[in-house]
């Protein structure tokens, strides 16, 4: 009996190890991110666990969580919610309630989740989509495109981009009673990332009549090609979203090559014809000082695979690496950054390369932030930092759109 409870003992402690980092000072509700944290590894834990003894998959695992969080499209005094689809593209419609003389504004969501996981159906994606639209009077879609590893890269790129171009279209713009000029695309995380790609294939695409007025990135990912910036560096152990979890999920996405994730762990997954692309992603002169710190900057070492994988120096995967003129036609853009988030650096870089070709960017970064943020805005897992990131956008767009 005593060797087992010791045992047990030695187990609990190896686990707690595992799963606690420590809190930032200047975090607030310490106490409640501690214990978010906590539960956020405890399912990546369980999950690996799962996977290496053969029970399933870590990212079945995972998926099985988030589908106890999906919600049905239930309309309520404000705004009708039904679910339907763009072509073959699963989308939820928010249509506020209340009669308009003009047309509305129009907001087109991406969620977030690695690109593995989440749905418009999730408690704080239908919340944050439901406050948009009756905030700012304005139509709200959400779209569910197809998620790795079972779709890889462009799977998630595709979907978004055909949602939003039949969505654009004059007869479609029309049913909804939408401003054709007064439509933006936001994203959180990944659906950043997608965001930001398809704000650049639409306003480079001289086929696609009506334009994107604004974009609106939130915390998001924008680059694959350098896995060591400072901010992967300063997170590795991040709050919520490690640095292992983040290359993890990102090789889901990218490849089913088991190789991957240990070459890019390393930062020696890019081939050698990418040394072309790392003038736009070059820390050491797009990241303001404060954020460099003492780092020193060495460039990836390249050529040390044997793998053949495009997705890498596509602009659909990595939107950081658009040239200049690709970059111009960008609309006016919202960028929200977290200190204690290992994509920090994707967006402060974003910020330089869009403010340097010209491109109108209000940035805002959250100094007591991390990632994921806005997936605690609705009981019980609510916090203050997620309703303050949610009013600080819906600000923007209103003021904006």
């Amino acid at each position: 009996m005593g060797f087992k409870a010791l045992c047990l003992g030695l187990i609990c402690v190896l686990f707690a190890s595992h799963i606690y980092i420590p809190i930032p000072d200047n975090i607030e509700e310490r106490w409640k991110v501690m214990a978010l944290d906590a539960a956020a590894k405890t399912c990546t834990f369980l999950a690996m666990c799962f996977e290496n003894i053969g029970i399933m998959r870590y990212e079945e695992f995972i998926t099985m969580i988030f589908r106890l969080d999906y919600t049905q499209p239930l309309s309520d005094e404000y705004v009708t919610v039904t679910d339907t689809a763009f072509t073959d593209i699963p989308v939820r419609l928010y249509l506020p309630k209340r009669k308009s003389e003009t047309p509305r504004r129009a907001v087109i969501y991406l969620h977030g989740g690695a690109y593995c996981f989440g749905s418009y159906k999730q408690t704080a994606f239908d919340f944050l989509n439901r406050w948009t639209a009756n905030k700012l009077d304005a139509v709200v879609v959400g779209v569910d495109y197809r998620l790795a590893p079972q779709h890889l890269f462009p799977a998630q790129f595709e979907d978004s981009i055909a949602a939003v171009k039949y969505f654009l279209q004059d007869k479609i713009l029309t049913k909804y009673g939408v401003d054709p000029t007064r439509i933006c695309i936001s994203g959180d995380s990944s659906g950043g990332t997608l965001a930001a790609a398809v704000t650049q294939q639409v306003q480079n695409d001289l086929e696609i009549k009506h334009k994107i007025k604004i974009q609106a990135l939130l915390y998001p990912h924008l680059q694959v090609i350098d896995s060591y910036v400072p901010s992967h560096r300063e997170n590795e152990h991040g709050i919520v979203l490690t640095r292992h979890m983040a290359i993890k999920l990102v090789s889901l996405y990218l490849t089913k090559d088991e190789t991957f994730p240990q070459a890019m762990t390393r930062n020696q997954h890019m081939p050698l014809e990418s040394r072309r692309l790392f003038k736009f992603a070059n820390w050491s002169i797009l990241l303001p000082q404060k954020y460099r710190k003492d780092h020193v900057y060495t460039e990836p070492i390249l050529g040390k695979t044997t793998y053949s994988l495009p997705a890498l120096m596509d602009i659909r995967a990595s939107p950081l690496l658009a040239n200049d003129s690709q970059l111009q036609n960008l609309p006016s853009t919202y960028i929200l950054t977290c200190q204690y988030d290992t994509l920090r650096d994707d967006g402060l870089m974003y910020v330089s390369r869009l403010k340097n070709v010209g491109v109108k960017v209000a940035h805002e970064h959250i100094e007591d932030g991390f990632h994921g943020a806005l997936s605690y805005m609705t009981s019980p897992l609510y916090l203050r930092l997620g309703l303050r990131i949610r009013d600080m956008y819906i600000s923007w767009l209103d003021k904006n759109l």
